[in-house]
């Protein structure tokens, strides 16, 4: 398992490569997690794909067959992880990032927040994209109105904690673009949700938290 992982890594990284150069374009893509994923530093890129794995792995225990919907997709990593019958549809508000994971993924549907359909998804990702918007309750209540009964809401975000602060600034991304924590996101949550299971990466530290909700 752990190599397939790598291996996976290592063919992604090299699949971003060649679609994108992060060196002339970090300002364009910054708020993506496209140079995280493909960091020079490869324990701080680790952290990055660590934690579409373990939505993933929420997902498997938690969800049932049907239709996904990745929220603030970026490049649309998270589709790579899923079984390859699963019906993938992502909102990505970048276009030239949107069309990228079309190219990518050729079989991924792009919708509008405004246009998803109610009752329609058997499971719902927004991992390290809600904390760019400041209307996060508005956000949720369309999210929550798109899933079936029982799936699963899976989030993901940074904690903006000191050692979360420290270990961004060495791999030299500035977060200026992050409007609220992944505490601010969950509390949201919280009035709307319940929650099914909560994990923390890399390794138990808490950089990031992973949860899974559902429809109380």
């Amino acid at each position: 398992m752990i190599f397939r992982s790598i291996e996976h890594v290592h063919s992604r990284r090299r699949a971003l490569k060649a679609r994108f150069d992060v060196a002339r374009q970090f300002g364009e893509i910054e708020e993506t997690c496209i140079p995280a994923y493909l960091h020079w530093n490869l324990a701080a890129a680790g952290v990055a794909w660590s934690r579409l794995f373990v939505a993933v792995k929420l997902y498997g225990q938690h969800a049932f067959p049907g239709p996904v919907l990745d929220f603030g997709s970026g490049s649309g990593e998270l589709s790579h992880l899923l079984p390859p019958e699963i019906v993938y549809e992502f909102v990505e508000m970048n276009e030239e990032i949107a069309n990228a994971a079309l190219a990518m993924q050729p079989k991924a549907i792009r919708q509008r927040l405004d246009e998803l359909p109610p009752a329609h998804y058997a499971a719902v990702f927004a991992l390290n994209s809600l904390e760019h918007n400041e209307n996060i309750a508005t956000i949720f209540d369309s999210l929550i109105v798109s899933l079936r009964p029982n799936a699963p809401l899976i989030l993901s975000g940074p904690t903006e904690n000191f050692l979360y602060r420290a270990g961004r600034s060495i791999a030299g991304f500035n977060g200026h673009y992050h409007k609220a924590t992944i505490y601010d996101i969950e509390s949201v949550a919280s009035t709307r949700l319940t929650l099914l299971q909560h994990r923390v990466v890399p390794f138990g530290m808490p950089l990031y938290s992973i949860t899974a909700w559902k429809a109380s």
